[in-house]
């Protein structure tokens, strides 16, 4: 059986999809989240930042894949459980941050502290290191459905965005065990694009002409939290933007070098996601 951490996000979605119906599949969630597992998932109740209740939920577990957004501060509680009941294999989701400083530096610690625990567990451990999600484009919806404009900042800022269903691909690989433990892998997309460019390839995608609007920072900050955000988040976004304005996020060929095919694209995704801005 397997148990995935961070199973509303949309790598832990995609995971979950592509390990149905072929395999036990376990997914934690803090309740409302359940209803919408896909089937054949089992729901698993609880608060991961305090994981003593989960002991039970282990047992038959083969291999566990952790979101270090999901468990926080009691992954090495869970960690330690996930050994006494016999799992085998640990995937951990990190950022690219950790090996090519971005942002704030307390966001990419946290992420080098998740791997540290992992690497001491004494389980079986494959880490991937992951870029910027094309589906974090999926902030830009509301603008792009009500007009040609998004507007945002740091319009240079550029990254090699990486489709969720190939982080998906690889992660259902090291759970199964056909990578080798104790490696770690950054993923990233094929190709680096700003965020003009990015604006632009959803806008063919909808066969629209779309363009970006560069913002002051403080008002993009401002606006964010006015929508009721949390500080972490505009912290989080407007200090990796910043630093990937002055020098581009990481290229990797490692999805295609491990999965034998060519990364899916930006374009591949916008084009698969065109209805989420109004196609």
């Amino acid at each position: 059986m397997f148990l995935i951490t961070g199973a509303n996000g949309v790598v832990g979605r995609q995971v979950m999809n592509l390990l149905g119906g072929k395999a036990a599949v376990a997914a934690v969630t803090r309740g409302p989240g359940a209803a919408r597992l896909p089937d054949g998932v089992r729901a698993v109740g609880g608060d991961l930042f305090h994981p003593h209740w989960i002991e039970a939920a282990l047992d038959g577990v083969e291999a566990l894949q952790i979101s270090p957004r999901a468990t926080g501060p009691g992954l090495g509680e869970l960690l330690r459980l996930a050994v006494a009941q016999g799992v085998r294999r640990t995937v951990l989701l990190s950022a690219t941050t950790v090996e090519h400083p971005a942002g704030e530096a307390r966001f990419a610690a946290q992420f080098r502290h998740a791997e540290d625990l992992v690497r001491a567990s004494g389980l079986d451990w494959t880490v991937l290191r992951l870029a910027d999600f094309a589906a974090n484009a999926l902030a830009w919806a509301p603008q792009i459905r009500s007009g040609d404009v998004v507007r945002g900042a740091y319009g240079r800022a550029a990254t090699s965005p990486v489709h969720e269903t190939d982080i998906a691909e690889v992660a259902v690989r090291a759970l199964r065990g056909t990578l080798a433990p104790g490696s770690i892998h950054t993923l990233t997309g094929p190709q680096s694009l700003d965020q003009a460019e990015k604006v632009r390839l959803i806008g063919a995608a909808l066969g629209r002409d779309l363009s970006f609007q560069e913002l002051p920072p403080e008002r993009i900050r401002q606006a964010m939290l006015a929508q009721g955000l949390p500080e972490e988040v505009p912290d989080r976004l407007l200090g990796s933007l910043a630093d990937y304005a002055r020098r581009p996020g990481p290229t990797t060929a490692t999805v295609a070098d491990l999965l034998g095919r060519p990364a899916r694209t930006f374009a591949d995704w916008a084009r698969e996601n065109a209805p989420a801005f109004g196609a």
